[in-house]
């Protein structure tokens, strides 16, 4: 793919949002040598959560995977707002996808694959990256799901 970053998104009907501030005491990302680290991302679209409560319970796994996305387009307007410029991603290393979830809900990782099947066509084959997909008993603002990545960049 010799296309942009951008252009991919474009293509992809994505218009990345202004980064989220840090709800707390913490930053939205951290840079340690070439990696850049991501605070966990929700699934905010325009500003408002897209999937409340426990997948398994209150939200189907379709809808999950969706959230998951948007998680993930969060975390690419995280990066941007740290690089300046998309093009600085040399690729995604990994990321943590974590899902609120009934005790009984054991589809994380196919929630978690809304999120790595869109990484990987925004980002082609440097958007291939480790995960790890956990169930968790609740999550910041009652989220559905929540991620992290990490990123080697310039």
């Amino acid at each position: 793919m010799n296309e942009t970053i951008e252009k991919r998104l474009s293509d992809l009907g994505v218009t990345l949002p202004i980064a989220a501030a840090p709800a707390a005491n913490y930053v939205p990302y951290s840079k340690s040598g070439n990696l850049l680290f991501t605070a966990g991302q929700l699934p905010l679209k325009d500003g408002k959560l897209q999937a409340r409560g426990l997948l398994g319970r209150d939200v189907d796994t379709a809808t999950g995977k969706e959230a998951a996305k948007y998680c993930a387009i969060n975390i690419l307007a995280q990066a941007k707002a740290a690089l300046g410029d998309l093009e600085k991603i040399h690729r995604l290393v990994k990321i943590t996808v974590f899902v609120a979830s009934a005790p009984d809900f054991v589809e994380q990782h196919l929630v978690a694959n809304g999120a790595s099947d869109f990484l990987v066509a925004v980002l082609g084959d440097h958007g291939k990256h480790a995960r790890s997909a956990v169930g968790a008993a609740s999550l910041p603002l009652n989220a559905a799901v929540e991620i992290e990545a990490i990123f080697e960049v310039e």
